[in-house]
């Protein structure tokens, strides 16, 4: 196959790029990219009609090729991952500072050193594993939260992913009763990640040569843009770093990702450097996208209220009522399992994946793929096409049991070849006992608002990483004895004082 792609290639005239719309003189397709406050994914999905499962745009002279079919997808980015594994190069992103993580790096030997590196800590399920108690305490501690303040529910759901990441990052324990610094300064990374990746959203990414014009220019707003938020970037990066260091030259440090890294001693620059940065990498490419499923779990809960009953059913002749669900019950509530995949398909947080950059030039079924073009794999349609999932738009768990289930998601969702999620089993198992313990003693309605009921709209953002957008929804205790069972998480596990002072004392 290579060697006839490079025979084809040789001709003066290469074979034609995928279909797509007519370009204009000097800007290509500029107009045909998603307007402001589309959904990114259904403009993309009209390629598919238009122009079939392949398509591409050409944006001042870069090519952008929109994978439609799964099928396409696993055989350009999986098969074929080694000339389908980069990243496209985000200039803006390299100004803001965020080149140096994980999900921005060309496939390289960093980007290798950086798989290694997440791999051995929180890659295979026995790494994962020794995590258990520590994510079982703060989804405990969420439905603590929950029961006293239900109108902060999804509020909470950040806090509980922040003290989850920060605890196993970088070992940092977050306040939960008072605002945490550290926690507010990653809200304000994830806002800056999103915004960053945002497709078209900064004309620096297709025209370089903007970076070196003086800021004062008019039209350069975007410089002062990046450096103010690389500040923001550099902070959450350094200080926790220092943190970690700090705890382990004193010898009180609770055990990290990071300390573990740092524990092997003999480090290069090129070591603490890569240490550094994928342990910033977890809470920036797992965080956010974590808050997002959950969010989605209790819109869905909302909107399909047989769905819990059904999944209420299977908790309470499984594991009882005297105790919560935990990791050791999650082959024997089937439904549950069910209701997590739901999840990941109904609404893929990442509705456009991540996309991916060629290395090489290639041909698929007579179609010229150049070198740097980038690859966009239509996730959202992948979990939505009805030749995979039947009523697609529709919350439907059962499509994952019987006899004949179909597709897992979680080969889609989780991203495709050597760029997939290397934190994918931590993050299942998160959602999983989030879900699980929170249908165990709660009960998830609509919200009713002066004797009406308020329904909630099945919305969401149309960012890199989507959220639903904002609903109500109400969540009490099914019962008292599901009360008592929440409270007994603080009689068991006292709340104690977080790390920020710390972390203050090392900012001056």
């Amino acid at each position: 196959m290579k060697l006839v792609a490079k025979t084809l290639l040789s001709k003066k005239n290469p074979l034609p790029l995928p279909p797509g719309p007519k370009p204009k003189p000097f800007i290509g397709n500029l107009k045909d990219l998603p307007l402001p406050g589309q959904p990114v994914w259904t403009h993309w999905t009209k390629h598919k009609d238009l122009y079939g499962p392949i398509s591409s745009v050409t944006v001042f002279g870069k090519t952008l090729i929109v994978l439609n079919d799964s099928s396409i997808a696993f055989e350009l980015l999986d098969k074929r991952s080694a000339i389908f594994s980069s990243r496209p190069r985000m200039v803006f992103g390299e100004m803001v500072g965020l080149g140096n993580t994980l999900v921005a790096q060309a496939y390289s030997e960093r980007f290798r050193a950086y798989q290694r590196a997440f791999h051995a800590e929180i890659g295979p399920k026995s790494s994962v594993a020794r995590f258990n108690s520590l994510q079982e305490l703060e989804v405990g501690r969420f439905l603590l939260h929950v029961l006293k303040e239900p109108d902060a529910v999804l509020q909470r759901i950040r806090t509980m992913a922040g003290a989850i990441i920060l605890k196993i990052s970088h070992g940092y324990a977050i306040e939960h009763h008072d605002r945490d610094p550290l926690v507010d300064l990653a809200e304000e990374l994830l806002d800056i990640f999103t915004r960053t990746a945002e497709s078209g959203a900064w004309i620096v990414d297709m025209l370089p040569f903007l970076r070196h014009i003086p800021a004062w220019v008019p039209g350069m707003t975007f410089k002062r843009t990046a450096a103010r938020w690389r500040k923001t970037v550099t902070e959450f990066t350094e200080v926790p770093y220092a943190f970690v260091k700090r705890q382990l030259a004193l010898g009180i440090h609770t055990p990290s990702y990071t300390s573990s890294r740092l524990e092997k001693g003999n480090l290069t620059p090129e070591d603490e450097f890569i240490v550094k940065w994928t342990a910033m990498s977890i809470y920036a490419g797992g965080a956010d996208t974590t808050v997002a499923v959950l969010q989605c779990f209790f819109l869905a809960m909302t909107v399909y209220p047989e769905v819990q009953r059904t999944a209420q059913k299977e908790i309470d002749i499984v594991v009882g009522n005297d105790r919560l669900p935990n990791f050791g019950d999650r082959q024997d509530l089937p439904y549950i399992d069910a209701i997590v995949k739901e999840v990941l398909r109904w609404h893929p947080v990442v509705p456009l994946g991540f996309p991916h950059a060629s290395t090489e030039d290639d041909v698929f079924e007579g179609y010229f793929i150049p070198k740097g073009a980038l690859i966009i794999p239509n996730v959202w349609w992948f979990t939505h096409d009805p030749k995979t999932y039947h009523d697609p738009m529709t919350f439907k768990p059962e499509r994952f049991l019987g006899d004949d289930p179909e597709m897992d998601p979680h080969s889609l969702v989780f991203g495709f070849g050597r760029r997939s999620c290397p934190g994918r089993e931590f993050a299942y198992a998160s959602i999983y006992l989030t879900i699980a313990q929170t249908l165990a003693v709660f009960n998830i309605d609509k919200f009713v608002e002066d004797g009406k009921v308020v329904e909630s709209k099945v919305e969401f953002t149309r960012g890199m990483i989507s959220h639903p957008l904002n609903f109500r929804t109400n969540v009490k205790p099914r019962n008292k004895k599901a009360e008592a069972l929440i409270r007994s998480v603080e009689e068991e596990h006292p709340f104690t004082t977080g790390d920020a002072k710390i972390l203050e004392s090392l900012k001056t």
